[in-house]
């Protein structure tokens, strides 16, 4: 059964709001009770299930953040991006303060406030009166709040840049702060992180880490390799595109920090890739939850609450024997056309991460699949015909967001071990992540020779930037992966060539097919396609119907123009704005950088 977060009655003073002195000068009830909360194990652990609420609130990451944050890049577009609207805004480049889709109290800027409040009241609390220890349960409470509090402000510095930084609960004195440099806020995530990790146990080691919905050690130090990756790596300061210029965040320290840690996470055997990759997505819409394998940790959902496949998933376009999820599910993204052809043939990740067809229309609610077009593609990673549950919300579909898996340890040792130590200390890492992407029979050369072919760091490196590509499309780390490669534009204006040749099928994707052919399998509902490969241009026969699979003309060039605005550098637009409610009610302390 999915993880049900709890209510901890914890009050949080809402961010930004105008409150009297009178009322912050009394004592709040939970400041009376924290003795009493942060002494019990059973209390204290309903307190920071109270810090998860805000991820679940519809204007928050399940219906905002997740939605939009991530989109686009080289591999993964918003399927409506030449459509003018705030929602494509966000997207493409162009958000503005008062964007319509974010500008409101309740946004994700502010539930990520709500929760990093609740996690410094637990933390404090925790401290003070619980004596949290490694070992104990009040010592994997503060691991947890700690790693929690971690999470809202790793997205909050990816999302905004630099941000308010609080790591204590508020005050009269602190209602009102400007903004603080990302580089402190790493700082102290990286070491609160590290603290966590002495805190939490490895995954399965205790009742709390059975599950992939809560904190575990895995989990803690692979993310905080991740930190440290994004903290050295290049992004935009308001002075311009750079990297961090404090030496404790320099490319050396942290290298070896995100080794260390993703080494630990592998030599810990707490967790490993599944035997393949459609079954570690098959698993995933199953809603499997045991800690230990690929799964580090998700971000936890009831089973009403969440959007995941609402948002993502191949598109179906009615309630069908599937889902009752409502009208037109699913979709909202895909990935870029070009990248299906991208991949190598015999690559099983392919087909699993780019699905050419959606669900038609229900007849006595049995949909079948049908072709769309070669410029909209979906994600095969989000499946509901995958899923055991039958969803029946209007609205959610209760699904957790991954939001780390073991693959991405394993390329961030390949990639820390390539600028450290060289090209032979990273291919044991990209040629396990590539293992399992290939049938044992194509490994010698698709695997082995692939990487035994890397012998300089150059281009070790452009491999990784590759191989993160073929792993993680739609999922939605690319676009910080860009950034700190100081590779946005570049990248992105490569997918604009490239999906130009596509489609006048010139360039490398000249011997793509214009034309697919199509039957039904022996279910009635799934397609026979060929086609697809590049060089399948003969028709295969009896039984199968033609389809044409071209994209030419203003329409492409529109579209393909879109990935982002006209007039707009990406490099220049790498943060969302701060919304407008949010400046106006900051007492003057916020202000947009950027150009905004």
């Amino acid at each position: 059964m999915k993880h049900k977060i709890l209510i901890a009655g914890i009050f949080v003073a809402s961010l930004f709001a105008s409150c009297s002195d009178d009322y912050l000068d009394a004592p709040a009830k939970s400041t009376l009770d924290e003795s009493v909360i942060f002494s019990s194990p059973d209390l204290a652990s309903a307190a920071i299930d109270g810090i998860k609420i805000p991820f679940a609130e519809t204007n928050s990451y399940r219906g905002r953040f997740l939605p939009f944050y991530g989109l686009n890049t080289d591999t993964e577009w918003y399927n409506s991006s030449q459509t003018v609207s705030d929602a494509s805004d966000l997207c493409t480049y162009d958000a503005k303060p008062n964007n319509s889709q974010m500008n409101t109290a309740n946004n994700s800027w502010a539930m990520s406030y709500s929760g990093i409040e609740r996690a410094n009241i637990c933390i404090r609390g925790l401290r003070t009166y619980g004596n949290p220890t490694p070992g104990s349960q009040l010592g994997y409470l503060l691991g947890e709040a700690l790693t929690l509090r971690a999470i809202y402000y790793a997205d909050l510095v990816k999302a905004w840049g630099d941000v308010p930084g609080r790591f204590e609960p508020l005050n009269n004195a602190t209602i009102y702060v400007g903004k603080t440099s990302r580089d402190e806020i790493y700082k102290q995530l990286i070491a609160d992180l590290g603290e966590a990790a002495t805190l939490v146990p490895w995954p399965g080691e205790t009742k709390e880490t059975t599950s992939v919905e809560r904190i575990n050690k895995a989990f803690v130090k692979a993310f905080r390799a991740r930190l440290a990756m994004a903290a050295s790596g290049y992004q935009q300061y308001p002075d311009g595109i750079r990297r961090s210029t404090d030496p404790e965040l320099s490319v050396a320290n942290m290298y070896a920090l995100a080794l260390a840690e993703s080494r630990s996470v592998i030599a810990s055997g707490s967790a490993h890739l599944e035997s393949s990759f459609e079954t570690f997505w098959k698993k995933y819409n199953q809603e499997y939850l045991v800690a230990g394998g690929e799964s580090l940790w998700e971000l936890p959902f009831s089973d009403g609450r969440g959007r995941m496949l609402f948002t993502f998933a191949v598109r179906h376009t009615t309630n069908d024997q599937f889902h009752a999820n409502g009208a037109n599910r699913g979709g909202t993204a895909g990935p870029l056309p070009t990248v299906f052809y991208d991949y190598d043939q015999k690559d099983t990740r392919r087909d699993v991460t780019c699905v050419p067809y959606k669900y038609g229309t229900a007849v006595n609610n049995i949909a079948k699949q049908e072709l769309g077009a070669l410029n909209t593609w979906y994600f095969g990673k989000y499946r509901y015909e995958w899923m055991t549950r039958f969803v029946t919300s209007t609205n959610d579909d209760g699904v957790n967001k991954i939001y780390m898996r073991y693959a991405e340890v394993l390329l961030i040792a390949a990639e820390a071990a390539n600028e450290i130590e060289g090209p032979a200390a990273a291919a044991p890492y990209l040629k396990a992540v590539r293992a399992r992407a290939f049938a044992a029979a194509d490994q010698a050369v698709k695997v082995d020779g692939y990487v035994n072919g890397l012998t300089t760091k150059d281009a070790m490196f452009k491999a990784l930037v590759d191989e993160n590509k073929y792993e993680f499309t739609g999922e939605m780390e690319r676009k910080q992966n860009l950034i700190r490669w100081n590779l946005l534009k570049a990248k992105m204006d490569e997918a604009k060539a490239n999906m130009k040749d596509l489609s006048t099928r010139s360039g490398k994707y000249a011997d793509v097919p214009s034309t697919l052919y199509y039957k039904f399998k022996a279910d009635n509902v799934s397609l026979d396609i060929y086609g697809l490969n590049r060089g399948e241009t003969t028709n295969p026969g009896t039984g199968y119907s033609s389809f044409v699979w071209t994209w030419t003309g203003a329409a492409a060039d529109t579209k393909i123009n879109t990935l982002y605005k006209p007039g707009v550098n990406p490099d220049n637009r790498q943060f969302w704005p701060i919304w407008q409610v949010f400046l106006d009610g900051s007492n003057g302390k916020l202000t947009n950088d950027y150009g905004y």
